[in-house]
């Protein structure tokens, strides 16, 4: 919907939306619309409105504070509209939050040892059955072959790579259905699932059904994740805890901007809208 269409269509008359006597226009907060997703146009709207009410009253306190656009340019050649650059100096200017301590990212890395485990590392191997589900008669071709060649393989497994390169549909059928080395979200759940249950050595004893069809499964080889010790970890904790530190006090600090400014035409909880009921 375009920001026009946005306009005429909303039911009723809005009301004008005003931070200490500046109005928004209405064609300014359409535009913004098209940037939130909502179900209905006025919901729309109206986290259009709370986000440029909000630009606004941080803009005006810019001014207020004597600030001077001085727009930067990132690695990537892109330059701060002189509005984002207050907006930035701003922040940079009154907000500020104290570095993590070694106490702080010792009992965080404490509490949540289990984030910073390293993910499990396979060397697989598979042999694939493309199948699919929408042809019955193909589908059940396929578990039935899977079935017969994991009957073959638990009696001669030495012919694995033999049978992957005439039997499987996956482009790893010329390395012997070997995978190489993958990782934890690398493969489909279904697949992770059954290389978690294999010891080195293991052939699934049964197909292994993924979207993509039915899968022989080998684990060759596994390495176990590991928890990293503190002074490995303790740069992404300084890191988390900054980021979080700054993101709470920036919260803080709008809040308190908005709260102080006489708005009218949006209440920026969302519970009411915009609109003249």
């Amino acid at each position: 919907m375009t920001s026009a269409s946005l306009i005429s269509n909303m039911p009723g008359k809005t009301v004008p939306v005003t931070v200490n006597g500046v109005e928004i226009p209405a064609k300014a907060i359409a535009d913004e619309a098209q940037n939130h997703d909502a179900d209905r146009p006025e919901k729309a709207w109206s986290a259009a409105a709370e986000a440029l009410v909000i630009r606004e009253a941080l803009l005006q306190k810019a001014r207020s504070a004597g600030l001077s656009a001085q727009p930067q340019t990132d690695g990537a050649g892109r330059t701060e509209t002189e509005d984002d650059a207050l907006i930035r100096q701003l922040l940079e200017t009154q907000v500020s939050t104290p570095e993590p301590d070694e106490a702080s990212c010792r009992r965080y890395f404490e509490n949540n040892r289990k984030r910073f485990r390293t993910a499990d590392l396979y060397e697989a191997a598979h042999i694939l059955l493309q199948a699919d589900k929408r042809d019955a008669l193909a589908f059940s071709r396929a578990r039935r072959e899977a079935q017969i060649l994991v009957a073959e393989l638990q009696n001669r497994p030495d012919q694995f790579e033999r049978m992957a390169r005439e039997r499987s549909d996956c482009a790893s059928a010329n390395e012997g259905g070997r995978l190489g080395q993958i990782s934890t979200g690398q493969t489909t759940p279904l697949f992770e699932a059954a290389l978690t249950e294999l010891t080195p050595g293991d052939i699934t004893p049964e197909p292994v059904e993924t979207p993509y069809g039915f899968h022989i499964i080998r684990l060759d080889q596994k390495a176990d994740g590991a928890i990293p010790e503190f002074e490995a970890a303790r740069p992404l904790i300084e890191e988390f805890l900054r980021d979080s530190s700054w993101r709470r006090a920036v919260s803080q600090f709008i809040s308190l901007i908005v709260g102080e400014a006489k708005i009218t035409g949006v209440t920026l909880n969302g519970a009411t809208s915009p609109l003249v009921q």
